[in-house]
């Protein structure tokens, strides 16, 4: 899922935390690190998790130099280690449905559960969930929604589904970005017309196609980014987005709201995997180890406004975050979102309509 969530600039000091606890301790691996030539650990993440405190923090604890290249959607990262080009990463962060495409490629090892520590703490829908059953492979980060963010001193009648897009186009027009992203603006409106986000019918995706094409002379552009500055400069009214992201902007001007849509959007989870490239493994299952840390969760949560799948740390946050319906929404919000799954060889279908409408 795409250049996602972009972290805010007051960062906690988390070096003040206390890791003892830590099964596989972290001074273990600096012992290691100390009598070896592999001192240094390699991230492939989204460009907003790449935050320097916690690195800094992480490296002060374990003597790991931790270097980061980033991505901006998950095609553009499996294409690269595809290529070959992701031979020095040993940590890799991709949503749900690309932890399944990376297993059906034998690209990741299977983690050693008992080299982890903190697994417990997870929420039990974090714990065996159908991307990746038992976590043989991958670990949860963050997770969240896709939905639209709208200026509602612009905009006082707030949006309540996708089909809004197509009411008012003409207050729209110009003043509105989709994702960069074919399978939450496609799925987005299969939802909308009462078809699954993860539909292999092409005759259903013709007929998203077709909305969208009715609707594309009002976008200003398919953008995943750059409309978080656009919308607070007053350029954007309305931008479909990840959850995550809203909240930030909220933060910054609260009279911009979040809304998911009520015909259901996606409900997508950020990983973390090793890859069997991987040159560090064991500096791997220190950062991961490092991030299944209660007190770190909950501060990555409350600093970076994402929600943790860590149940110890979400005990451990604000009331005031706790309660946040666009961090943590009601239930049955929630079972009206799907998750992304691969289509196989159908996402080609996909792939053309996509083509047929950014490029004309």
């Amino acid at each position: 899922m795409t250049n996602r969530r972009k972290f805010l600039q007051k960062l906690i000091a988390f070096s003040s935390l206390s890791l003892t606890g830590c099964g596989w301790r972290l001074a273990n691996v600096r012992a290691a690190t100390q009598s070896s030539k592999n001192d240094k650990l390699y991230l492939y993440t989204w460009t907003q998790y790449a935050d320097k405190k916690l690195i800094q923090t992480f490296s002060t604890q374990t003597g790991l130099k931790v270097l980061v290249d980033t991505y901006d959607s998950n095609e553009v990262m499996l294409a690269k280690i595809l290529a070959g080009g992701g031979g020095a990463y040993s940590v890799i962060y991709p949503s749900d449905y690309m932890v399944q495409k990376m297993v059906e490629k034998n690209l990741l090892i299977e983690l050693n559960h008992d080299r982890l520590n903190g697994l417990d703490n997870l929420f039990p829908q974090f714990k065996n969930p159908s991307y990746d059953p038992n976590n043989r492979y991958s670990l949860p980060f963050n997770w969240g929604t896709t939905g639209l963010i709208y200026n509602s001193e612009v905009l006082p009648k707030a949006p309540v589904d996708w089909e809004y897009l197509w009411q008012n186009q003409e207050i729209l027009n110009k003043r509105m970005t989709l994702l960069n992203d074919v399978r939450e603006v496609m799925g987005a409106v299969l939802r909308m017309l009462g078809y699954s986000y993860n539909s292999k019918e092409e005759e259903e995706l013709q007929k998203a196609y077709n909305k969208l094409k009715q609707l594309k002379p009002a976008i200003a552009a398919f953008d995943t980014d750059a409309w978080q500055n656009q919308m607070l400069a007053g350029d954007l009214v309305l931008a479909m987005c990840y959850s995550a992201d809203a909240i930030r902007v909220i933060q910054e001007n609260p009279k911009f709201k979040y809304v998911i849509p009520r015909s259901g959007s996606s409900l997508w989870t950020d990983t973390i995997v090793v890859p069997k490239s991987s040159p560090n493994t064991d500096g791997a299952y220190a950062w991961i180890n490092f991030i299944l840390q209660p007190e770190i969760a909950a501060s990555i949560s409350q600093n970076l406004n994402i929600a943790t799948p860590n149940s110890v740390g979400f005990e451990q946050l604000p009331q005031k975050i706790k309660t946040n319906k666009n961090l943590f929404p009601e239930t049955a919000i929630l079972e009206k979102c799907e998750r992304i799954t691969p289509l196989g060889d159908f996402e080609e279908v996909y792939e053309r309509y996509w083509t047929q409408l950014t490029s004309a």
